[in-house]
């Protein structure tokens, strides 16, 4: 599963035509062997966990993984994320075909998933079925994606439907991630008079950086949606929560400078990817 990238400001990401291509830069190494402790890496094959142990924290999709892999990492003192779904329907996935009735739209620029009614009781007791089976291989914490259903369906009962799946997971006692999803965390946390507890932070993906899907390039992000993520990941440091930032470029000292700067002087954790499948 690759993750989610679209502006939150706008439906679909925004193709910037004057946009800066990153170039490959002559250097030593590659953004994943220089940059910090923390890393996404979604499309990870089982056979290759040794790369994860130079990591204090990874993302991975643990429905691929055994317990006694996971195991194997957190031995070198590595704490394991899984990737969770909650907002859209992977018919890819198994069992996923069995909420086809909950479809609401396609999911642009990925086949094979569509937006889902997180409303409805069989979604969220499905999704609760996946995170049982993902604490029982013995992950450290969720990593939510797709709570932006919300920014597209802004209705009560999509949002009590997130609400009501995140609460479920705080059972558990597990740090909790949302990949993107700004719209539901302003609601939930930034601006709610009891904030959800159970999310302890979020992964912000392309605050720099950016994905042309019609060429496949990665380009800069645009000024002003640079700007609103910004302004956004304040906010949620404000407030208490953890913040993570994930980005698509090819390695360039000017791009992995600045997010590096960005991260280091604000206390967040990133992860620079040269690959939208995260592998």
């Amino acid at each position: 599963m690759m993750i989610v990238l679209r502006s939150m400001k706008k439906l679909v990401i925004v193709l910037a035509a004057c946009a800066l291509l990153f170039s490959m830069a002559a250097c030593n190494g590659t953004p994943e062997q220089t940059q910090s402790s923390y890393a996404v890496l979604l499309g990870l094959n089982p056979e290759d966990t040794s790369v994860l142990a130079k990591y204090q924290t990874v993302v991975i999709d643990a429905q691929y993984f055994t317990h006694d892999e996971i195991a194997a990492v957190q031995a070198s003192g590595t704490a394991v994320y899984t990737y969770l779904n909650i907002g859209s329907i992977e018919t890819f996935r198994e069992g996923y075909d069995s909420m086809k009735d909950l479809i609401l739209a396609p999911y642009d620029n990925w086949p094979d998933e569509y937006w889902g009614d997180v409303s409805r009781q069989e979604w969220k007791d499905f999704v609760g079925e996946q995170a049982a089976a993902l604490i029982k291989k013995g992950v450290d914490g969720f990593f939510l994606d797709n709570a932006d259903v919300y920014y597209l369906y802004t209705s009560d009962a999509i949002y009590n439907g997130i609400v009501e799946m995140i609460t479920s997971l705080g059972q558990y006692d597990k740090p909790i991630l949302i990949n993107g999803g700004d719209v539901f965390v302003s609601r939930a946390v930034l601006d709610a008079a009891e904030p959800l507890s159970a999310i302890t932070g979020v992964n912000q993906e392309c605050v720099f950086t950016n994905i042309n899907f019609t060429t496949g390039a990665l380009i800069r992000q645009s000024s002003e949606d640079s700007q609103y993520y910004q302004a956004y990941l304040a906010r949620c440091k404000e407030a208490g929560l953890d913040v993570y930032l994930t980005e698509y470029a090819k390695f360039n000292n000017s791009v992995y400078n600045e997010i590096a700067q960005y991260c280091d002087q604000n206390g967040f954790h990133y992860y620079i990817s040269s690959s939208i499948n995260l592998d």
